[in-house]
């Protein structure tokens, strides 16, 4: 039996989006009229199909289907999903609340906008953390648009993000950052990074550190309380990997310069240094799901150009 793949059904939806394009280019308006309206009849005719799928299952049933990202994309496109956007966003907050918690201290949801806009509030930043910013604009954006495809925009207050960041380009005039997400059909990965399935971190012990290398990038996954973290394997204050570093609580102490990082408040290092001097370990967004644990990493820059 045939099974489905996420990434197909979106290079189809792009594929079909293009010809469409192709078909508008012409110099006769009527074929692109035509086609249009011949995709649209196809869309309606799938879209009652799942309608009435819908209406044969039980809730037993449609649970799996629900889970299933490609299945309900396609349940939103129809209008056909059961939760709503609302409830969906913030099942997807309280899936990504455990991870923020050392990035940005708590999220609180501000509500939905008619235009599609999901307004957020972050609290608890971290100072002085180059990185936080971006992480957690990646993994609000990664859990939002998984389950909400709908959603246009996220708006947060509270993201303190670093100067020279790319983020700093959408904040409005009162300091707000806006962090855009895409259609169903249109779901590129934050720009210069990817996300990347990593396995054989899932049963990963309490207090156990794993090297990984994920893509081209290698990495360290920590387990503190019950909640994995994951950095970059670097020290930036002696340069050495951290692979065989050991966890003391929440200390990860570096072996080559025994300095310790602080894994719960996104790799801070305990340093009696200034704020600007203090080295910060380089964290990496995860977001772990019942299809298993995503990391996302750096796209090589010959990748990205």
């Amino acid at each position: 039996m045939p099974t489905s793949n996420t990434s197909d059904i979106q290079a189809v939806g792009e594929r079909v989006e293009a010809m469409l394009a192709e078909f508008a280019s012409t110099s006769d308006p009527t074929i692109a009229e035509r086609a249009e309206e011949l995709v649209s009849l196809l869309v309606e005719f799938y879209g009652a199909g799942l309608a009435r799928i819908m209406e044969l299952l039980d809730e037993q049933a449609l649970a799996p289907l629900l889970a299933d990202k490609a299945v309900a994309g396609l349940l939103v496109l129809h209008d056909l999903h059961p939760q709503s956007t609302e409830e969906r966003v913030l099942a997807a907050l309280d899936r990504v609340r455990p991870y923020l918690g050392s990035h940005a201290g708590d999220v609180e949801y501000l509500g939905l906008d008619p235009d599609g806009t999901v307004r957020l509030r972050l609290a608890g930043s971290c100072d002085g953390c180059p990185s936080s910013a971006l992480t957690v604009k990646m993994a609000i954006e990664k859990g939002i648009e998984d389950v909400a495809p709908e959603v246009t925009k996220v708006q947060v207050e509270g993201v303190a993000p670093d100067p020279a960041s790319r983020l700093t380009a959408g904040a409005t005039p009162e300091g707000h950052t806006l962090l855009p997400l895409h259609q169903v059909s249109r779901q590129p990965e934050p720009s210069g990074a990817t996300w990347v399935q990593v396995e054989g971190i899932e049963d990963l012990g309490q207090g156990r550190v794993v090297s990984k290398r994920v893509a081209d990038t290698a990495a360290v996954v920590c387990n503190v309380g019950g909640s994995l973290y994951a950095y970059a394997d670097h020290c930036p204050l002696c340069g050495s990997g951290l692979s065989g570093a050991e966890l003391e609580g929440a200390l990860l102490a570096c072996p080559g310069c025994a300095q310790r990082y602080d894994v719960v408040r996104a790799g801070r290092g305990l340093s009696r240094a200034t704020e600007a001097a203090r080295p910060h370990l380089d964290p990496l967004p995860l977001l772990a799901e019942n299809d298993g644990i995503r990391i996302a990493v750096p796209v090589p820059a010959q990748v990205m150009s």
